[in-house]
C-alpha cells in the first residue's frame, strides 16, 4: 500500500508540473523515484533564493547527467523563468557576474560557489556556428532543453533531487546511447563542435552512437572546418584522454581526419615488420589505449608515429622500416599543436616524449642516472610509460621489453630513494665554490659542473665537495 500511494502522489505531482508548463503527457516526463539525488547545498542554496523570489529553479545539464551516473560533477547549471535583470535583483550585484546577458546567463555567487543562472530559452539560428544570433527568452523549460544538444544533457532536476525528462533522456542513459535532441544533422550545423562532443562522450563514458547520430556525425564531419582551433582542441584533449578512447578513435577515424589531416596517411598502412602485428593507425591507437590517462602522455601516445608514412622504406629482405621516424614526428606534433594553440610547456614536453621514444636505456644504474640527468625525473617516468605503452602495441616479439621497462623503473626508483647523484641540484659544489677558485663569471662555470656531473654519474669521481674541487684544481694546473 506504501508502494502504492507513494507511486500515486509521484504521479500527481507530475501532471501538476505538466499541467503547468502545458504538457498533459507523462510519457515525455520522467520522476526519479528510486533514489533522491544529492545536490551540493551551494546550488540548492542558489535555487531556493530563487523560488522563494517566486521562480521557477532547475539543475540542469551535465551535472544532472554526471549526478544519474554516480560522477562528481565540476560544473553547475541553473535554469530559471526568471530573466537575467530579475536574477541580478535577486542576489544582489554584489553576488552576480553579468557573463552572459545576451544569451541569458549570469553567474551568481553562493556559498563561495560559482553557479551559472541562465534564463529559459528558444535559441535562433547558428550563422556562426556557435551561438544563437538571438534567444527569445521563454517561460517553459520544456521548450528550454529542446533547444540542447544531447538527450543525456538534456535533464533537469528539482532542489530535492527528482528528475525531469521531456525527451527521454533518462532512457538512453539507461541504454548507454547517445543521441541528439531533435534532427540530428541540423543539431550538428547550428555547432559543429557538438560532432567532437558526441565523440568526447562516447570516449569519456563507453557510450553507443544513435544510428541516426552516427549517420550525421559522419555526413558533417567537414563542417568542423569552421570551428575555431582553440575550441576544437579543449574538445579533442576531453576525448583523449577518455577511458574508451580506442573505440572512438576506431571508429570515426574520417572525423579525427578533419581536424588532424596528417593522421589519415596512417590508417592502413602496413609496417611489413615482424615486430609489429597492427597498421600504424591502429598500432596508434592501442598505444593511446595502454598508456595512463594524462593529457600529456595521451598527446605523445597519439602523435609518437604520426611520421611513419613519410619515412617508409622497404628493405631487400621484405622487411618495412621508418628510419629517422622519431624527429619527424616530433616536429609535426609541434607544428599540429602549435597551429591548435596548445601551451608551450605540453607541446615540449610531449615533442621530447616523442622525438625519444625508441631511444636506448641500459639495465644498469649508470644509463639511468644518465637519462634521468638527461630529461629529469618526471619526463624520464612519462618516457618509460610511453616506451611500455608502445610494447604492448607491437606484436609478442616486443613484450619481452616490459620486463626490462620494469627492471629499469625499480633501478631509478633505487637511484631516487638513495638520493643518488643525477643532475647539478645533487652536485655536492656549486658555482660559487668555483667563483671562489677564482674562476670567471661565465658560461665556462656551466660546463665544469656539468663535466664533473658527468664524472660522477660515471663512477670516475665521488660526489664529494673535497674531492671535485680536487679534480678542478687538477684540470686548471694541466690547462696552464
Amino acid at each position: 500500500m506504501r508502494i502504492c500511494f507513494y507511486t500515486a502522489i509521484m504521479f500527481l505531482e507530475n501532471w501538476m508540473i505538466a499541467f503547468r508548463e502545458g504538457k498533459m503527457d507523462n510519457r515525455h516526463r520522467q520522476d526519479s523515484e528510486s533514489k533522491e539525488l544529492q545536490i551540493p547545498s551551494s546550488v540548492r542554496s542558489c535555487m531556493e533564493v530563487l523560488e522563494g523570489a517566486g521562480y521557477e529553479a532547475f539543475l540542469v545539464g551535465g551535472a544532472v547527467r554526471d549526478l544519474l551516473l554516480g560522477m562528481t560533477p565540476y560544473d553547475f547549471d541553473v535554469a530559471t523563468n526568471a530573466v537575467p535583470s530579475e536574477v541580478q535583483e535577486i542576489f544582489g550585484r554584489s553576488y552576480t557576474i553579468p557573463t552572459g546577458i545576451k544569451h541569458g546567463t549570469v553567474t551568481v555567487l553562493s556559498q563561495n560557489k560559482t553557479i551559472e543562472v541562465t534564463t529559459y530559452r528558444v535559441d535562433g539560428e547558428y550563422t556562426d556556428s556557435r551561438r544563437p544570433d538571438q534567444v527569445i527568452f521563454s517561460q517553459s523549460l520544456a521548450e528550454d532543453v529542446k533547444r540542447r544538444d544531447l538527450t543525456i544533457n538534456a535533464l533537469a532536476m528539482t532542489k530535492g533531487g527528482k528528475i525531469i525528462d521531456y525527451i527521454g533522456g533518462m532512457a538512453d542513459i539507461g541504454k548507454k546511447l547517445i543521441r541528439t535532441v531533435g534532427q540530428p544533422g541540423a543539431r550538428m550545423e547550428e555547432d559543429p563542435l557538438r560532432i567532437l562532443r558526441a565523440l568526447r562522450f562516447q570516449a569519456t563514458l563507453g557510450f553507443a552512437v544513435e544510428e541516426n547520430t552516427d549517420i550525421a556525425l559522419h555526413e558533417k564531419c567537414h563542417l568542423l572546418s569552421k570551428i575555431s582551433s582553440e575550441r576544437i582542441w579543449r574538445e579533442f584533449i576531453g576525448l583523449l584522454c577518455g577511458e574508451h578512447v580506442a573505440d572512438v578513435l576506431l571508429q570515426y577515424p574520417d572525423i579525427i581526419g578533419i581536424v588532424f589531416p596528417d593522421i589519415l596517411p596512417m590508417i592502413g598502412f602496413e609496417q611489413h615488420n615482424p615486430h609489429h602485428r597492427f597498421d600504424v593507425w591502429e598500432h596508434t591507437v592501442e598505444t593511446v589505449k595502454n598508456i595512463p590517462t594524462h593529457e600529456t602522455l595521451r598527446l605523445a601516445a597519439f602523435f609518437h608515429d604520426i611520421g611513419k608514412p613519410r619515412c617508409f622504406s622497404l628493405g631487400p629482405d621484405g622487411v618495412g622500416h621508418f628510419y629517422g621516424h622519431q624527429k619527424i614526428s616530433a616536429e609535426i606534433a609541434r607544428q599540429i599543436m602549435t597551429s591548435y594553440k596548445s601551451d608551450h610547456i605540453t607541446r615540449e614536453e610531449v615533442a621530447v616524449l616523442v622525438s625519444n621514444h625508441d631511444i636506448p636505456i641500459d639495465r644498469t644504474e649508470k644509463s639511468v642516472k644518465r637519462r634521468l640527468c638527461q630529461f629529469g625525473e618526471k619526463s624520464f617516468s612519462d618516457l618509460l610509460a610511453l616506451k611500455r605503452a608502445d610494447a604492448l602495441a607491437q606484436s609478442e616479439m616486443s613484450f619481452s621489453r616490459l620486463a626490462d621497462y620494469e627492471q629499469i623503473s625499480q633501478i631509478a626508483d633505487k637511484v631516487r630513494a638513495e638520493d643518488a647523484c643525477f643532475s647539478l641540484n645533487h652536485l655536492a659544489i656549486t658555482g660559487k665554490d668555483l667563483l671562489a677558485l677564482g674562476i670567471e663569471q661565465g658560461p665556462g662555470i656551466g660546463e665544469i659542473l656539468s663535466e664533473l656531473l658527468w664524472l660522477v654519474i660515471d663512477g670516475a669521481a665521488q660526489n664529494d665537495r673535497e674531492a671535485l674541487l680536487t679534480i678542478v684544481k687538477e684540470i686548471r694546473q694541466a690547462n696552464q
